[in-house]
């Protein structure tokens, strides 16, 4: 006995299986690549199952994904992705899950599956010219891709502009992709030195005098750039680099007077730069050189009504040619989810959300 729908139950069956989902199986043919894409314990399966709200399940080489068919398509383009980052020798984790989520998702939005009728010819040389998120080219570690609409303005921002300000809460990349640039540009030939500096500010503690050369007074307040550098570049052509003075890293302090000519100069942690260090630092760019400086508005270690001279450089020279700016958000940190609720929760009190407080 064959029995027929109604109308009006077969849009309900529709909608029935629109709301369990679609199933689709994708098999990655390198089963060592394959492994290096689900990550250890399936971390990275499991976190892009919870990022885009479907089933995932995992065979030798073969993934099977089931849920929302927008979201089945999405997650099957983000392990594309990650399949093809490891196969050229990366090992990802869930930052590059996040990274793949957001490039895939982009990409998407800017060139649909299903270009409207009247243009496809331009639709499809623009997908062709799209090269993804930018990315940083190192020796050690090959290419670094933005994780993020935000990271990716960033280094589109800094290829363009002789002085870049970022903003934005920690965790964001700002230091870290900096570096990587500057690394970049250094072994390109574009620059001949790095100038790396911090103002030497302590974060509300007083450590009193330390011991040693000045190398060893100043590293305490360099560490983080130090760590991005070891990241970028290996440890022996770091520290041959440092004792030929082709990397220099020194406190803020240092640069009064000087000329840097031919040279990418770094300025971290630039909240805690008063107004007339901050001009100064400013004024030191020279012939051929390139400038970034970075700073978390939000955490400023400077005496009770001392002015940051951030916020003021900025507003200062936002219409001015030749200068970039990027504002990162709690939503662009990358370092951990749980320090981006961190960080919005901040973000809220200062805003004078009263449920923040409860």
């Amino acid at each position: 006995m064959t029995m027929r729908l109604s109308e009006p139950s077969r849009l309900a069956a529709s909608v029935q299986a629109s709301l369990e989902g679609v199933e689709e199986s994708l098999t990655l043919n390198d089963n060592r690549a394959a492994s290096l894409v689900v990550g250890n314990y399936d971390q990275n399966i499991a976190h892009l199952e919870r990022r885009l709200n479907i089933v995932a399940h995992v065979n030798g080489n073969q993934i099977q994904l089931r849920g929302p068919r927008e979201q089945v398509e999405h997650a099957r383009r983000v392990l594309e992705s990650l399949y093809a980052t490891v196969k050229r020798g990366r090992v990802v984790g869930t930052g590059d899950v996040d990274g793949a989520i957001e490039e895939t998702a982009t990409q998407r939005g800017l060139f649909p599956d299903r270009p409207p009728p009247p243009e496809p010819e331009t639709v499809a040389k623009a997908r062709e010219a799209y090269s993804g998120f930018g990315h940083v080219t190192t020796r050690k570690r090959g290419i670094t891709k933005a994780r993020n609409a935000a990271q990716d303005s960033y280094l589109r921002v800094l290829a363009r502009h002789e002085l870049v300000f970022a903003e934005g809460p920690a965790g964001t990349g700002k230091t870290w992709l900096a570096v990587g640039h500057a690394v970049q540009l250094l072994e390109a030939g574009h620059v001949e030195r790095l100038i790396l500096s911090r103002p030497a500010v302590e974060a509300g503690e007083k450590i009193g005098f330390l011991p040693g050369d000045m190398r060893d007074k100043v590293d305490p307040y360099l560490r983080p750039i130090y760590d991005a550098l070891y990241d970028f570049m290996e440890g022996r052509l770091v520290e041959r680099a440092l004792q030929t003075g082709v990397i220099e890293v020194a406190p803020l302090a240092f640069m009064r007077g000087r000329t840097l000519s031919n040279a990418l100069i770094l300025l971290d942690e630039a909240q805690n730069t008063s107004s007339m260090q901050m001009k100064m630092f400013l004024t030191r760019l020279g012939e051929g050189s390139r400038m970034i400086i970075t700073g978390d508005p939000t955490q400023i270690d400077l005496p009770p009504g001392q002015k940051s001279g951030l916020g003021e450089a900025i507003a200062l020279l936002q219409n001015v040619e030749g200068v970039g700016h990027v504002r990162f958000g709690h939503q662009h940190v990358v370092r951990h989810d749980l320090v981006r609720r961190i960080v919005q929760a901040y973000e809220e009190v200062g805003a004078g959300n009263p449920a923040a407080m409860r």
